[in-house]
């Protein structure tokens, strides 16, 4: 199963397919009673998906065939054990993906010639992806971060790693350096190409980025490189041969520490707007600025969700299953002013107090 959203794996999904290019979505459970009904719940909504592209007469023999069994294929990909809280299944002719998400989706199928990407693009930004890097004198493992976890991360040719046998112990012995490794000038090569490696996959998927490893490494690449002089230093050393929860437990008290930090600016932002009269709140006021292309900054409660159907003239709410009705609305916000070139900002429940759970700042 799939986790991490990179750009140019968003471009690649959104590329059009022969019809019909099937996207299913199911909420799941991480734990508790109702994990019980995931099995049952996902077969339901596959069996649906195949219903559909019976009963449509635009989708040949041929092509019913060959997605139906792509979804078969897909369903034996996921691990109901590992799941988060939504799971999207993509199916078209000759291709299948399944990607698990941590945030919530709405039961549904779509037979269309695009994947339905709004609920995975507002899963990563709410998950507030990060990078992190793991440094030491013969490896560089790089970390893919999310909202409570981190995995490892092969992009750029990561891990990075050179043999011991390019250190010159005797030499070092003789002239009195072995303790300083990181003086080193293979050392010192080794790491400019790590940054430069860095620098690549900054460049393609720009995210904050932690830097963990013993004084001397971090002060060295801080010398020597480019990207880790902004990055948030952790001073933790033997964690390039992870594991993944340690490195999380390494980093986590600066990553929350982070987020508070980040919460408190998007309120300080949020204010000033207001008095500038540069603010919209609610979903209905956010959504129409979302469409016009005004949203500079949008703020949204980490569990906000709301049913709507359009009236025509504004959104108004609706019931779960009603004609019309729009149960992802919020992820359609993501998406639109994420696409628009806007920032979004997700935050503790309850933090935008009379907004409603959705605010943003305008452009004009």
């Amino acid at each position: 199963m799939e986790h991490a959203l990179s750009p140019a794996t968003l471009t690649e999904l959104r590329r059009r397919r022969a019809y019909p290019a099937v996207s299913v979505l199911t909420p799941t459970h991480r734990r508790g009673p109702d994990t019980a009904q995931d099995p049952v719940r996902l077969r339901n909504v596959v069996a649906e998906a195949k219903k559909q592209l019976e009963a449509d007469p635009g989708v040949t023999r041929e092509r019913r065939a060959d997605v139906a069994r792509q979804l078969d294929r897909a369903l034996t990909e996921v691990d109901l054990t590992h799941v988060e809280d939504g799971l999207v299944i993509f199916a078209a002719p000759g291709e299948h993906q399944v990607w698990s998400l941590a945030r919530s989706v709405p039961e549904r199928v779509v037979l269309s010639d695009t994947f339905l990407t709004r609920n995975l693009v507002s899963a990563q930004a709410a998950e507030r992806p990060f990078w992190v890097l793991s440094v030491s004198a013969d490896r560089l493992t790089l970390w893919s971060g999310g909202v409570d976890r981190v995995t490892e991360d092969h992009s750029g040719g990561f891990p990075l790693a050179r043999s011991r046998e390019n250190f010159d112990a005797e030499r070092q012995e003789r002239i009195g350096d072995m303790p300083s490794t990181f003086r080193d000038e293979d050392t010192r090569h080794f790491l400019r190409d790590a940054d430069t490696a860095m620098s690549r996959i900054l460049r393609d998927d720009p995210r904050p980025l932690y830097v963990t490893g013993e004084h001397a490494a971090l002060s060295l690449l801080d010398e020597i490189g480019t990207v880790t002089k902004d990055a948030v230093h952790v001073q933790h050393g033997g964690l390039t041969h992870g594991p993944a929860d340690a490195v999380w437990q390494a980093i986590r008290p600066r990553h929350d520490a982070e987020a508070r930090r980040d919460t408190a600016s998007v309120a300080r932002v949020l204010e000033s707007a207001r008095g500038h009269r540069a603010f919209a709140a609610g979903v209905d006021e956010v959504w129409r600025s979302a469409q016009e292309g005004r949203v500079r900054l949008l703020a949204v409660e980490e569990n906000y969700r709301v049913t709507v159907r359009d009236d025509g003239d504004h959104l108004v709410p609706a019931e779960s299953g009603d004609l019309d009705a729009r149960e992802d609305i919020v992820d359609e916000i993501v998406e639109q002013c994420l696409d628009k070139g806007a920032q979004v900002r997700f935050v503790p429940d309850g933090a935008l107090g009379e907004a409603h759970g959705v605010a943003g700042v305008l452009r004009y």
